[in-house]
C-alpha cells in the first residue's frame, strides 16, 4: 500500500467524524480526499463517495435513532423526492454530459473541472448555511408539501451531479421548513442522506469500473469515524462544531475553486 493511500485512509476518519458529529460534510471531505489524495477522477470519486457516504451515514443514523433523535415521518415525507432527483442525475444527467463543456467562444471547462468548480461553489455556499448561527426551535414562515418536495428535488440534483449526500443542506432545511429541533434535524438527516447516497451510487454501478477494496476499507475507515463522532456529539456542541466546520469548508471550496479554474485557465 502506498503512503498516499495511507494518507487517505486517515483522513477518512474525518469523514465519519464529520457524519457522526453535525449529520453533514462526509461527501465534502470524501470526494477531495479521494480526488486529491487518492488519485482517483473525480466521476468515479463521487460514485465512491455515495457509497462511502451513504453506508456511514445509515450507521450513524441508526445509533441516533436509539437515542430518539430521528423523525422518520419526516424521512419519507421529505427524502423521496431527493431520491427520485438523485438516481436520475447520476443515471441520464451526468453520463451524458460532455468530455469538453464550451461556456463561452473563449472558455470551457473540461467534465472533471466542470463537477468540481460546481462542487466548489456547493460547499461555499453550505458554509455560509453552517457558519450562520441557528439556535433550537427557530423556524421560518410556514410552508406548504409542495414546497418542501422542490426544495428536496432541488437538493437531490445537486447530490446527484456532485455525489454529496446534501447533509448540509437537508439540516437547514429540516430545522427552518420542517419545524425540527437541531439535535433531531442531523439524526433525521443522517437517514435521508443515507437512503438518496445508496439509491445514487446503484445508478453508477453500470456506469463506473468499482475498485470494491478501495471503496470498503476508506468506508471502513469512514465508520471507524461515525463511532467517534457519534460519542463526540453527546459531549461537544454541535452548533459550535458546526460553525468551525463551516469556515474549514469554505477554505476548502475557494481552493478548490481557485484550483480548477483559476489554474487551469
Amino acid at each position: 500500500m502506498e503512503i498516499h493511500q495511507l494518507i487517505g485512509y486517515g483522513l477518512a476518519v474525518l469523514v465519519g467524524i464529520s457524519l457522526g458529529l453535525i449529520g453533514s460534510g462526509g461527501s465534502i471531505l470524501s470526494v477531495p480526499i479521494l480526488v486529491y489524495v487518492m488519485g482517483i477522477q473525480p466521476v468515479l470519486a463521487a460514485a465512491y463517495s455515495l457509497f462511502v457516504v451513504g453506508v456511514s451515514a445509515l450507521v450513524s443514523g441508526f445509533q441516533k435513532a436509539k437515542d430518539g433523535l430521528v423523525d422518520f415521518k419526516k424521512v419519507f415525507a421529505f427524502g423521496i423526492p431527493t431520491l427520485i432527483a438523485v438516481f436520475f442525475t447520476r443515471k441520464v444527467i451526468v453520463p451524458s454530459l460532455p468530455e469538453i463543456i464550451k461556456i463561452t467562444d473563449r472558455f470551457s471547462l473540461s467534465k472533471r473541472e466542470l463537477i468540481m468548480a460546481v462542487f466548489a461553489l456547493v460547499m461555499i455556499m453550505a458554509s455560509w448555511k453552517m457558519i450562520r448561527p441557528m439556535k433550537e426551535g427557530q423556524t421560518l414562515k410556514s410552508v406548504n408539501s409542495l414546497t418542501i418536495s422542490l426544495v428536496g428535488l432541488g437538493i437531490g440534483l445537486v447530490a446527484g451531479f456532485v455525489g454529496a449526500g446534501g447533509g448540509f443542506l437537508i439540516v437547514p432545511a429540516l430545522l427552518f421548513l420542517a419545524n425540527t429541533p437541531i439535535k433531531k434535524a442531523i439524526g433525521t438527516s443522517l437517514f435521508i442522506v443515507a437512503l438518496q447516497s445508496l439509491i445514487g451510487f446503484l445508478g453508477d454501478i453500470t456506469q463506473q469500473p468499482i475498485d470494491y477494496p478501495l471503496m470498503l476499507t476508506f468506508t471502513g475507515c469512514s465508520m471507524l469515524g461515525v463511532a467517534i463522532g457519534n460519542r463526540l456529539s453527546k459531549v461537544i456542541s454541535g452548533e459550535k462544531m458546526k460553525t468551525i466546520f463551516g469556515y474549514f469548508v469554505l477554505c476548502m471550496g475557494i481552493y478548490i475553486l481557485i484550483k480548477e479554474i483559476w489554474f487551469s485557465a
